[in-house]
């Protein structure tokens, strides 16, 4: 009865089988865990990032704003006094202008950076693994 299978040889292939498709559902549990907290962690910095290009802008806005206000002393001082006044207030409107720029650009830059927000490196990984699954299962 070489040729044959025994119910005992049957019982321990199938339970071997069975094992085999237990330790690639928890091998897959594992892979899909390890992918969300990657994504997690790669749309936490996009996060960051967009809230340090908004701080930016916002900061470069209240400077702006501050810049008007200097421009209007200015062109009120031009208007009443001599041009020694008026000339310090607009060199100082100037140079508030100046650094609205600076934060406006920084800040764009960092908005930049983090768009769009998708966890790319998660899909890349994610993508990799099915590619691999795929060979593995026509093998």
């Amino acid at each position: 009865m070489t040729g044959s299978m025994t119910p005992e040889r049957l019982r321990d292939e199938h339970r071997s089988v069975s094992e085999l498709v237990g330790q690639a559902g928890e091998q897959l549990s594992r892979l899909v865990r390890q992918e969300v907290a990657l994504a997690k962690e790669e749309l936490a910095e996009k996060g960051r990032r967009a809230g340090r290009g908004g701080g930016l802008l916002g900061a470069a806005g209240a400077v702006a704003y501050a810049g008007l206000l200097f421009l209007a002393a200015a062109a009120t001082a031009a208007l009443s006094l001599t041009l020694p006044v008026w000339a310090a207030a607009l060199i100082v409107t100037g140079a508030l202008f100046a650094l609205a720029g600076l934060l406006a650009a920084t800040g764009r830059a960092q908005l930049r950076r983090a768009a769009p927000p998708t966890p790319e490196e998660a899909l890349g990984s994610v993508r990799a693994d099915v590619e691999e699954m795929k060979g593995r299962a026509h093998r």
